[in-house]
């Protein structure tokens, strides 16, 4: 099997579920090794009080070929990051991909509730979770990254560049801090491009998280069942689609021609050739706005 990123280490901030497991474990797949934060391990969980932890996410990372560690982390918190990084530095000398993936708002925000009616505490928080998280983690790391040429951080979010800026997502809370985190990696390719290393801000399509298939009440093996309740929902993707997106990039010695841009999990497979688990290529933001926001009827057709 190949593996070309057998020697290379990348540290996964936000790897308990969904997105951040998927990456961590494609990465993984590719032979990396692969340190996995978050706040849900097997002895505690985190306010969302889930069953996902950041050690079945290190096993998953170990079963698919690379090395997974599995590192408790409150990213809100500068001195655990600070450690979290020193301890890359002090087992493996360097750290070449960085995803910040870190996001925890789920519970946090209120669909079309304006600013004015929206809880304060739970969107100050929310953007706390979600912006402020990855400017501490990128202030910890980015100095060991840099230090090998080569480097790739990807900041992870929801929508385009084009898409967010074209349409209010969800709330004032959620669209500020989705739209900060494209505008991070735009400002980090200036800070990183002229140093040797590459940022990108990455989304995935309709994600078929783990929260996502248990709100729909069905599970990956049975997920077509939602179709019939939500038909445009047949576009989605599994979480491993955008872990290979972030592998491809880890894994081209060209990478920094996409310094500071905005990409998605679809687009990056026509360009990569990578499909998701079920051999398909689906382009779910191309679909939003051609059919979905069309107002026409489901039909995948030309678009996975």
């Amino acid at each position: 099997m190949s593996a070309p990123l057998k020697g290379k280490v990348a540290l996964v901030a936000g790897a308990t579920r969904g997105a951040g497991r998927g990456m961590a474990v494609e990465l993984g797949a590719a032979g990396a090794t692969v340190y996995v934060t978050g706040r849900s391990t097997r002895t505690r969980r985190s306010e969302y009080d889930r069953p996902e932890t950041i050690e079945d996410t290190a096993d998953l990372v170990t079963e698919a070929g690379g090395q997974g560690i599995a590192v408790p982390t409150d990213h809100l918190d500068p001195a655990q990051v600070r450690t979290l990084v020193e301890r890359i530095d002090d087992e493996q000398g360097r750290l070449d991909v960085l995803v910040n993936d870190i996001w925890g708002g789920e519970k946090l925000f209120a669909w079309d509730a304006p600013v004015w009616e929206h809880d304060l505490d739970n969107g100050l928080h929310l953007l706390r979770l979600a912006v402020e998280t990855h400017a501490i983690t990128s202030h910890h790391a980015l100095p060991l990254l840099l230090r090998h040429p080569g480097g790739l951080v990807v900041e992870v979010t929801d929508g385009t560049a084009d898409y967010n800026r074209d349409n209010y997502r969800v709330s004032f809370f959620y669209d500020l801090a989705k739209t900060s985190v494209l505008r991070m990696a735009f400002a980090l390719g200036h800070e990183l491009g002229p140093r040797g290393a590459t940022a990108v801000a990455l989304t995935p399509g309709w994600l078929r998280s783990e929260i996502m298939l248990e709100g729909f009440e069905v599970r990956e093996e049975n997920w077509r069942d939602a179709l019939e309740r939500v038909p445009h929902f047949a576009i989605s993707e599994t979480p491993r689609y955008v872990g290979r997106a972030v592998a491809a990039l880890a894994a081209d010695p060209e990478v920094a021609r996409w310094n500071g841009q905005s990409l998605s999990s679809g687009g990056l497979a026509q360009v990569y050739g990578f499909t998701d688990v079920d051999g398909s290529r689906p382009d779910a933001w191309r679909y939003l706005v051609e059919v979905q926001d069309a107002g026409k009827p489901a039909d995948t057709s030309g678009y996975r």
